[in-house]
């Protein structure tokens, strides 16, 4: 360690005897994940260079008839009608934010991934978007650096309210992680899918992206290699723009990366319907990045 940089071992761990006290959380990872990779593997700049395939669980095998449907699909506006019937079948998520019909006739709220995609694009700091960063703890092992302030040890006022938005009960119900898991599978095979118009080919690995930040509160430094160069801890789910000037918009600074495809968790093509288009705004899991930084 030299002047204030910590560095990790070749799985992308910290030893935690090098950490300082200060260190964020997210500088450790869970023993555990839900996905084919080690969470301390999966947070180091090494899986980025060569990514691999994420599946979450049994996902896929258990909504098999899902995705037998959609590689029936022509396009991607079909594709979503299809994947969006079958959430609102088994979790009853209505595609117009609705809530579900009581037996008394009356409509009653349920979470969902889309009320939680709205309120991270409203405010990722919000319960929203602890429930997703939550999700992104339990299913790849990541903790979160940053909830409306760096989230630095367990026991501190900023995790236990961070922990207390994850769980709430408005958002923190009807099998939201289950959703997010589907959700994910969904973007991830519809990046495979290779739509004509899609953002990247069908072959590709990982796709250039754009985050504007005013400093860098919220991501812990692991290296500074030269003014227009970072290696950054990202929060385990993050924001980026596949359009640098919207990028632009947030920030003095341009943070530019090249995103491993398995890392993308939603993107504006998979939801052509809905009006999460405005921002080019994609939702990736985070770790340690190697980015580009520049000013505007």
């Amino acid at each position: 360690m030299a002047d204030g940089v910590v560095t990790s071992d070749v799985t992308g761990r910290t030893p935690e005897s090098v950490l300082p006290p200060d260190s964020p959380l997210a500088l450790r990872a869970h023993r555990t994940n839900l996905v084919n990779v080690p969470a301390a593997a999966l947070c180091g700049e090494a899986y980025n260079d060569e990514p691999r395939r994420l599946r979450i669980g049994a996902t896929r095998s258990d909504h098999a008839a899902l995705f037998e449907a959609l590689d029936e699909c022509r396009d991607a506006p079909t594709a979503s009608d299809i994947f969006q019937r079958h959430m609102a079948g088994v979790f009853g998520v209505n595609p117009d934010f609705s809530g579900t019909e009581g037996r008394d006739g009356k409509r009653r709220f349920r979470a969902s991934y889309l009320r939680l995609l709205k309120g991270w694009m409203f405010d990722s700091n919000r319960a929203e978007g602890a429930v997703l960063k939550g999700w992104v703890e339990s299913r790849f092992g990541l903790l979160p650096t940053f909830h409306g302030e760096p989230l630095r040890r367990f026991a501190s006022d900023a995790w236990a309210a961070y922990g207390e938005q994850k769980q709430s009960t408005r958002f923190h119900n009807n099998n939201i992680h289950l959703q997010l898991d589907l959700l994910y599978e969904f973007c991830q095979w519809t990046i495979r899918r290779g739509w004509p118009d899609a953002p990247m080919p069908n072959w590709a690995s990982h796709i250039r992206l754009y985050r504007g930040v005013n400093d860098f509160e919220e991501h812990h430094i692991v290296a500074r290699p030269d003014k227009r160069t970072a290696v950054l801890r990202l929060n385990n789910l993050c924001s980026f723009s596949i359009n640098r000037d919207i990028a632009g918009q947030f920030g003095d600074y341009i943070l530019d990366a090249w995103v491993p495809l398995p890392k993308v968790i939603f993107f504006r093509d998979i939801l052509p319907r809905y009006p999460f288009q405005g921002e080019g705004e994609y939702l990736v899991i985070g770790g340690d990045y190697r980015v580009g930084v520049s000013l505007l």
